[in-house]
């Protein structure tokens, strides 16, 4: 499984070392992110994640339902 989160879709970017003398190096800058376990009252059963910390303050705030149904639209996960 690659490094995107799949409630928010946040993914490795790439960007700049940059040394004391602005000498430059491609390097990458990686998400936050943890398998988490989340329990669906709905369907009454555990959900397995890889989520961001900003992932799971989406989730906190909007409720784990509402938030899969969101990143199933937006192709970030097939299915829960």
């Amino acid at each position: 499984m690659s490094r995107i989160c799949q409630i928010t879709g946040k993914k490795v970017m790439v960007g700049n070392n940059v040394s004391h003398s602005k000498r430059r190096t491609k390097r990458k800058f990686y998400p936050n992110l943890m398998n988490q376990k989340f329990y669906f009252e709905e369907e009454e059963r555990w959900v397995s994640l890889k989520v961001s910390a900003s992932g799971i303050r989406t989730i906190t705030k909007k409720g784990l339902k509402i938030a899969l149904e969101e990143a199933k639209e937006k192709g970030f996960i097939d299915n829960y």
